[in-house]
């Protein structure tokens, strides 16, 4: 996965887990899976409810929001007839929206011991020093870029400036070995006319 896609992955995660937020989702972590152990997914988001109507109303919720702002809409949806555990997969990142008991007997968050554990506001931070380092990565390549064109310029105007130079230098050794022929010429002339008279 290209860095690129990593960050839109991660902006998705935390619109997802903005959206619990609005929805009262109780200990909503964020779980960056190591990439050895992860297989196709890069993140899981699990988020607890206290019943099963706030179950699929968090959801409920995620979809719509990650639809509407991106126009990312979950590969598969399970459990949510049920209402106990409701997973959205969104191929990059996994949803899980469970009862807290439910949660309690799945442990999740044991399963993937190699996982990175993170809040909704770790990973917020985390992600604003991500797109700020980015940021400053790129201005710091562009700069660079603005530098090297100067110095082609400069090479440049050099290469203008030799080239007439030696072009006037050409002309005048020409019109030096012109010249002596012209003398050379006037003096056999007056030693015809000096013989003659």
């Amino acid at each position: 996965m290209t860095t690129e896609t990593h960050e839109q992955t991660r902006i998705l995660v935390q619109a997802a887990a903005q959206a619990c937020e609005d929805k009262k989702g109780e200990d909503t972590r964020i779980l960056e899976l190591d990439p050895i152990d992860a297989g196709l997914s890069d993140f899981f988001l699990v988020t607890s409810a206290t019943n099963d109507r706030q179950c699929i109303a968090i959801s409920d919720e995620i979809e719509h929001r990650l639809k509407k702002q991106f126009g990312v809409v979950p590969n598969s949806v399970e459990g949510r007839r049920k209402g106990d555990w409701v997973l959205l997969d969104y191929v990059d990142f996994v949803v899980h929206v469970f009862l807290a008991e439910r949660r309690a007997f799945y442990d999740i968050e044991r399963l993937r011991k190699s996982a990175r554990p993170f809040t909704p506001a770790e990973f917020d931070a985390d992600l604003k020093a991500a797109l700020a380092a980015k940021t400053l990565a790129a201005r710091e390549k562009a700069a660079a870029k603005t530098k090297k064109p100067a110095a082609k310029k400069a090479v440049v105007k050099k290469a203008a400036v030799k080239k007439p130079v030696a072009k006037k230098a050409v002309a005048k050794t020409a019109v030096a070995k012109r010249a002596p022929k012209k003398v050379a010429v006037k003096k056999i002339a007056v030693k015809k006319k000096v013989a003659k008279g």
